[in-house]
């Protein structure tokens, strides 16, 4: 038998507070010892408004009752006013996952119930806080949030300006590679001026397309009236409208990153370096790893931040992250769960820069070459962006390092020449073979 030396705290509060967040309102349960009674706990419930003045109010009168903790849960983006608002009274404010606090089954499920069964889950330690990051991580995440929401707006209006050119039997994309590409743009807006002639039309091409003038006749020969005319006016000046935006929130987001610094100790030090390290050093830092581009690098910092001590290891910060499977041990078998779903917006970057990455001839490349050869395209992305995620838990937790490529050789300088030996004998013999190995002269 193993003794295990723990503390004695057990992550216990006396005096604790939740609140079920909906859209308009908050149920808010209080629980506190009691002034005489030895044991006894007084509970009060109500409801309170979302509004600012009436969240300064509860915040005021949870500072009287000396409220050690908050604890609410995330329901969409209700749970901002209450948090925010609450964190700069002074008190601390925890943000739960809805799925570890999740009703017992059976019982009556109502606002009032769910929290005072959150209130009683916080008082005995048996919740985890989420990642909330500090205010200006959060006005970054907002602006590379609003960006990727507007690339994929753009990239759905782009989509129905093709299918307003398939209507007119206009086959222009079959040749073009890009719809707003010089080329295609200058086409696009000829039709929209009201150039009917293929031939016109194909003269518009340059570059490589010169050389298509022919398709290019026969792709743009169709029925393209008026009507189509109209509506690829207003697809085009979407399109543009929401690209203007884009450069203005990229403007914004390197105005922040320069502005904003690594947090500091309290002796006020930089957690990451003894000068002030910018947001835009650290993105220039990540921009060096292959397959991070400025962008990426942009919303992985105001995904996870630019304090890496919240993840003492970079397997924390790949667990949070959801890139490892879930362990599933029950008697002598061991099995793998779904990994869960994370944060959609840093998975989404991080798939990004892993398909770029696994084009390269580096060894990130190499690992997407290995893995997808015996566990098939997602997974081997999966494990590329898991690596990518390791790497820049070190650029950002160790003021001096930075990315050195290994080269794609890596893996065969370092291979176990003798566990490769015995790997291809056994796939010699599964197909029959007789194998006796003779040493090299």
């Amino acid at each position: 038998m193993k003794e295990l030396s723990e503390d004695h705290d057990d992550g216990s509060v006396a005096r604790v507070a939740a609140i079920d967040i909906a859209k308009a309102s908050g149920m808010v349960c209080l629980r506190v010892p009691h002034d005489t009674i030895e044991g006894r706990r007084i509970q009060q419930v109500w409801t309170v408004a979302s509004t600012t003045n009436a969240i300064l109010e509860l915040g005021d009168r949870l500072i009287c009752q000396g409220i050690q903790r908050v604890v609410m849960e995330a329901t969409g983006c209700y749970w901002r006013p209450f948090f925010y608002l609450l964190e700069s009274r002074g008190l601390e404010c925890w943000l739960v996952n809805a799925r570890d606090v999740k009703n017992v089954p059976g019982r009556p499920k109502t606002d009032k119930l769910d929290a005072v069964w959150l209130a009683k889950l916080a008082e005995r330690g048996m919740v985890r806080a989420s990642f909330v990051p500090p205010k200006p991580v959060r006005q970054l995440w907002d602006l590379t949030r609003t960006r990727t929401v507007f690339v994929q707006e753009r990239t759905r209006h782009k989509h129905r300006v093709d299918k307003v050119l398939q209507d007119a039997q206009i086959k222009l994309s079959d040749v073009v590679s890009d719809l707003f590409g010089m080329s295609g743009r200058a086409m696009l807006d000829a039709l929209v001026a009201g150039e009917r002639t293929p031939r016109t039309l194909a003269d518009l091409a340059k570059g490589n397309l010169v050389k298509k003038k022919a398709a290019l006749v026969e792709a743009l020969t169709g029925q393209f009236d008026d009507h189509h005319a109209r509506l690829l006016r207003v697809l085009l000046g979407t399109v543009d409208h929401l690209t203007a935006q884009m450069q203005e929130l990229d403007r914004l987001i390197v105005d922040l990153m320069g502005q904003t610094t690594a947090p500091h100790d309290d002796r006020g030090s930089s957690l990451t370096d003894h000068t002030d390290v910018t947001a835009q050093d650290m993105a220039e830092r990540l921009d060096a790893v292959p397959g991070v581009g400025p962008a990426t690098a942009q919303i992985i910092l105001a995904e996870i931040g630019l304090d890496m001590s919240r993840f003492p290891t970079p397997e924390h910060l790949v667990s949070w992250a959801k890139l490892c499977p879930r362990t599933i041990q029950s008697g002598a078998t061991n099995t793998t769960g779904p990994a869960g779903r994370g944060n959609p917006w840093l998975k989404g970057a991080l798939g990004e820069a892993a398909s770029a990455a696994a084009r390269t001839d580096t060894f990130l490349g190499a690992r997407y070459r290995r893995i997808v050869k015996r566990r098939g395209h997602s997974k081997a992305l999966v494990a590329v962006a898991r690596s990518l995620l390791v790497i820049t838990w070190h650029l950002l937790s160790e003021p001096d390092a930075s990315h050195q490529e290994l080269g794609a050789e890596w893996h065969h300088r370092h291979l176990n020449t003798a566990r490769k030996t015995r790997d291809l004998v056994r796939q010699l013999q599964a197909l029959g073979h007789q194998v006796t190995l003779a040493p090299a002269a």
